[in-house]
């Protein structure tokens, strides 16, 4: 019944285990899983110290920047910080408007209409601001594509700063500065910054160079919100950025998103899982359906009044965003299986939300495991959101079919786009071509990473549990540790939730007893065989006020000796 491929981990090599005896060998297995092998960047790592945090005028263009905001304070001068409509770009609208506030700035928040404006800068967005009085743009999580945009706000006398974490093109926007990690000539010696992450390293410039960075503290509950939304790994300072995010969350939440999680019924701790499950869809709904400046709105009101009334209705917009992804993924479905599962899938209808391609594309890669594109045709254009798999890079797919499209960006598994209905045929077959080369010979099936292979009783021995903690927060490019214990048996096995989708279950390997518990593979039941070989992590679950370890089975299959 296994549904993935289990790829075990190559062992650490004895030589570097011996080097390093005041670490535990399970640490030094994870962290060797993960990259880490010097001696050097344990320290940092593990103890989630000011050791990861880098310089923010390494980045290219921060003392341009620094600069002209500066100037922009002392005069005066009307600055618009303009975002995207997720969640990445909502917190980091709210964390430059805030933090320019403070500073004494006269700022005001655009995030443009996803249905109405779409992506990015826009001319004619651009165009109204400067018209209003606006002298100065600041992009987050946004902007380092919009060359011709940036050209002509530039003949305006319009002028720009960039703050992006987009993969750039060649040729840079011609803007006051351009500040992204990713570009060719950075030195900053961390590239994965989200959207949020940028921003935060723009305003610790202008701070430090004030004498007043302590006061950076109140935004980084926003910083690690962004950033676990948009999935950027939770390495290097993404993990100093969203532990002291956390922290701060967790002492004093703000009350939009404390709404949030009392509408969602979520009480106890906030962990980057309450991030990515509760808060991120919630907060991403908005531009989604509607706009985006409720959710923005919602993160940095003080009326508690406004919060609740905001949260009632978000929660209300939720459940119809799931309503509208699943009419929309079930047609979806029908036409990739109608046409025939190829290296690359496509669907298309002219009924399609715009604002959720993204998600029921996700859903396609996952349930099919292979890059998705889901489009919205319009009479003249059509808008797609793309989702990729680990072997297939989406945005280098674009990149060599720029020439058919009117725009694009993105990431590695994640782009949107926007092409000519009279270039689709013919975008369609390119892409098509070029996943059937990248991906010729790739067995097309999700594959799951084992750290280590061990026992049960191992487990409670070696105090597992307390170990692996030290490598939190957990997420992508750092997921929780998992495991492969083989030849369990089954003791007892039920289904439990509303629709039979999830196991109970109680295991025994050599005299030592656990719980355990199987999400979203309830449907298996009648498959599985006892003695097993079971794939999981390892979990404190938290019920009535005890506190207790289980096994968190990912996958299983029958043990074959």
């Amino acid at each position: 019944m296994s549904r993935f491929k289990w790829n075990i981990l190559p062992s650490l090599p004895d030589e570097q285990l011996a080097g390093t005896p005041d670490i535990p060998p399970l640490v030094r297995q994870l962290l060797y899983n993960r990259g880490i092998t010097e001696p050097a960047d344990f320290g940092p790592f593990l103890d989630i110290d000011e050791r990861l945090a880098g310089d923010p005028l390494l980045l290219p263009d921060m003392h341009q920047a620094v600069g002209r905001i500066y100037r922009a304070l002392l005069t005066g001068e009307n600055i618009v910080v303009y975002g995207d409509f997720d969640c990445d770009g909502i917190t980091s609208t709210a964390v430059l408007v805030e933090g320019l506030r403070v500073l004494g700035g006269k700022v005001t928040p655009y995030i443009p209409h996803r249905l109405t404006e779409g992506y990015g800068l826009k001319t004619a967005a651009l165009d109204k601001l400067r018209q209003d009085g606006a002298s100065l743009i600041v992009t987050c999580d946004c902007g380092v594509t919009a060359i011709p945009e940036v050209k002509r706000a530039h003949r305006a006398k319009l002028d720009i700063v960039i703050t992006d974490h987009h993969l750039p093109l060649e040729e840079l926007p011609p803007a006051v500065a351009v500040i992204n990690p990713k570009r060719r000539d950075s030195h900053y010696p961390y590239t994965e910054l989200a959207g949020v992450g940028v921003a935060y390293k723009l305003l610790q410039a202008l701070y430090v160079s004030l004498g007043r960075e302590k006061e950076l503290e109140n935004l980084l509950d926003l910083t690690a919100v962004g950033t676990i939304a948009d999935m950027v790994p939770l390495t290097g300072e993404n993990r100093l950025l969203v532990k002291k995010g956390l922290d701060k969350l967790n002492s004093s939440p703000r009350l939009g998103i404390q709404e949030i999680l009392n509408q969602a019924k979520v009480s106890g701790e906030i962990t980057p899982e309450r991030v990515s499950w509760v808060l991120a869809p919630r907060l991403n709904t908005p531009g989604r359906l509607e706009h985006a400046m409720a959710s923005y709105t919602l993160l940095t009101t003080a009326s508690p009044d406004e919060a609740r009334e905001l949260t009632v209705w978000l929660e209300q917009k939720n459940a119809e965003r799931q309503r509208m992804t699943s009419a929309a993924q079930s047609k979806a479905r029908e036409q990739v299986l109608a046409g025939g599962l190829t290296s690359l899938l496509f669907a298309a209808d002219t009924e399609f939300p715009i604002g959720i391609n993204g998600l029921v594309a996700n859903r396609l890669a996952e349930e099919f495991y292979r890059p998705a594109f889901v489009m919205r045709t319009g009479e003249v254009w059509s808008t797609g959101s793309a989702r990729s798999i680990p072997e297939f890079n989406i945005i280098e797919a674009l990149k060599q079919c720029q020439g058919l499209l009117s725009h694009f960006g993105g990431h590695t598994q994640a782009a949107g786009f926007t092409v000519a209905n009279q270039n689709l045929t013919q975008l369609k077959q390119a892409l098509l071509e070029i996943a059937d080369t990248q991906l010729r010979g790739v067995e097309l099936r999700p594959h799951l990473d084992v750290d280590a292979v061990t026992t049960l009783a191992e487990l409670v021995k070696n105090d597992t549990y307390r170990i692996i903690q030290r490598l939190a927060p957990f997420g992508q490019g750092n997921p929780m540790p998992t495991f492969l214990s083989r030849n369990v048996t089954i003791l007892e096995c039920r289904t439990m939730g509303g629709n039979g989708d999830h196991l109970r279950m109680k295991l025994k390997q050599n005299g030592s007893v656990w719980d355990a518990v199987g999400f979203g593979i309830g449907d298996s039941i009648k498959a599985i065989t006892s003695p097993a070989d079971i794939v999981y992590n390892l979990e404190l679950d938290r019920w009535n006020g005890r506190e207790s370890l289980r096994l968190n089975i990912l996958d299983m299959n029958g043990s074959k000796n």
